[in-house]
């Protein structure tokens, strides 16, 4: 067998399988089950069932010792020990795997933290959205990013002030059809029991949300019709908010008018971002791997300094600003040389390729040697997940007004602060990131002393 938990489930029936650690004393804990039969219909999910009905009456359970036996049994007991090693790295919590065996659904709940979700007088208690990744992407690679993205969305919802833990859901299955209800109907029942309030992120299309919240579950934001939109105009907003602050850092103004600035990726977020320094005057420098992105953005503005460079080169460029937003690991000892931006600040996630924070803040140092002022992006680009949790709680009376509002002084009053903080205290800015978020996720008080 090759190195995957899910085809171990596939091949022991099974449906979930739970791998957890505890990062205070070094311990792990196992578990697997069988909680429906194949047949299941999930279209059906919240309507004859719930996510605490009895699904078969022949479930069956393991614990630990049994569980570890399975992978023993497989020959991949050295793959459960790597993932183990991988979450005890990182301090993350649990690894909650689901599978719907009949369409080779594989979902994982990347929970790093429940700690700011206790006690919210909330359904859910964890906040991150949901990501596919191809099918032949290796399992490991799936986990290791969605632990990343965890970690990472711990860090976030506390930045975005959100009452929530840090978690992120990633499944391997072929394109979403939106008109698939049963495909939905498990993908909402697994973020029901993971109580995830999550949104549609990388290859999840954002349509799939009107029909899961009107035949499943409320807890799936970022109704491209709702409300507030799509989230990626408010992340970027925010992205170009926390920007402005490094420029009044940098250059004595927060203006970006007549200054250079490369963009990396013009997606759902890259390319408002692009129009927001556009329409402050500044040369943008952009690369897509959509053609048509690039050719939308160039025929909306003619008579604006837009030059295209070819992805494998646009963050090598000799910019005042570089802004990534699109695929993370960007950043590490084997491109630092080739780096020339004088500001590092975009939405992108995991733009350092680290599996820790003190591997971020080494790299961090490094940039902050070469003269780059980097800000962490977790730091700043929680515009998205305060756009999902401002829907999740007021529904239909969400409103852009008072959320624009929280999006300026969240990524505008608080990056100035962070940026100005870390100059006094003679750190770099991300230092200063994970020292003030640090204590609210792992500190031992109880966690409502930090909400």
């Amino acid at each position: 067998m090759r190195n995957s938990v899910f085809d171990l489930m596939c091949e022991e029936d099974l449906t979930n399988l739970k791998i957890q650690y505890d990062w205070h004393t070094g311990t792990s804990c196992l578990y697997a089950a069988k909680e429906w039969d194949e047949d299941i219909d999930w279209t059906q999910y919240n309507k004859t069932f719930t996510a605490y009905h009895i699904l078969t009456p022949s479930a069956h359970y393991y614990g630990t010792d049994d569980t570890r036996a399975l992978f023993r049994k497989h020959k991949i007991e050295a793959y459960l020990d790597q993932i183990i090693a991988i979450m005890a790295s990182g301090r993350n919590l649990m690894e909650d795997f689901y599978y719907w065996k009949k369409e080779d659904v594989r979902f994982v709940s990347n929970i790093h933290s429940l700690r700011r979700g206790l006690n919210n007088r909330l359904d859910c208690v964890v906040m991150g959205a949901l990501r596919r990744h191809p099918r032949e992407e290796d399992e490991i690679e799936m986990l290791v990013d969605g632990m990343n993205l965890g970690r990472a969305m711990a860090f976030k919802n506390f930045a975005g002030g959100l009452p929530m833990g840090g978690a992120k859901c990633t499944v391997q299955q072929d394109e979403l059809d939106v008109n698939n209800l049963a495909n939905i109907g498990f993908l909402a029942y697994a973020l029901d029991r993971t109580r995830d309030n999550a949104g549609p992120d990388m290859r999840m299309p954002t349509n799939m949300v009107h029909p899961m919240n009107q035949h499943f579950t409320l807890k799936f934001t970022g109704d491209p019709k709702g409300p507030l939109g799509e989230s990626g105009t408010p992340t970027a907003y925010g992205s170009f908010i926390a920007s402005k602050e490094a420029a009044r850092m940098v250059f004595g103004s927060p203006s970006w008018a007549g200054k250079t600035v490369a963009i990396m990726g013009l997606g759902a977020v890259g390319f408002p971002l692009a129009k927001h320094y556009l329409e402050e005057g500044a040369k943008l420098t952009v690369s897509d791997i959509s053609p048509k992105a690039i050719e939308k953005l160039l025929t909306l503005y003619p008579n604006h300094s837009i030059k295209v460079v070819p992805t494998d080169e646009i963050i090598y460029q000799d910019v005042d600003l570089l802004a990534p937003a699109a695929i993370g690991g960007l950043f590490s000892d084997d491109n630092l040389d080739k780096l020339r931006a004088k500001i590092i600040i975009g939405p992108g996630n995991n733009q350092i390729k680290a599996s820790s924070p003190e591997e971020e803040i080494a790299l961090a140092r490094k940039l902050a040697a070469k003269g780059i002022l980097f800000q962490v992006e977790w730091f700043h680009n929680v515009a998205g997940v305060m756009c999902a949790f401002e829907e999740y709680l007021h529904q239909e009376k969400a409103s852009k007004e008072a959320l624009y509002k929280k999006i300026d002084k969240i990524c505008g009053e608080n990056t100035r602060t962070n940026l100005e903080e870390a100059k006094r205290l003679g750190i770099t800015p991300t230092e200063r990131c994970y020292k003030v978020a640090s204590e609210a996720i792992y500190d031992t008080k109880p966690a409502w002393h930090a909400v």
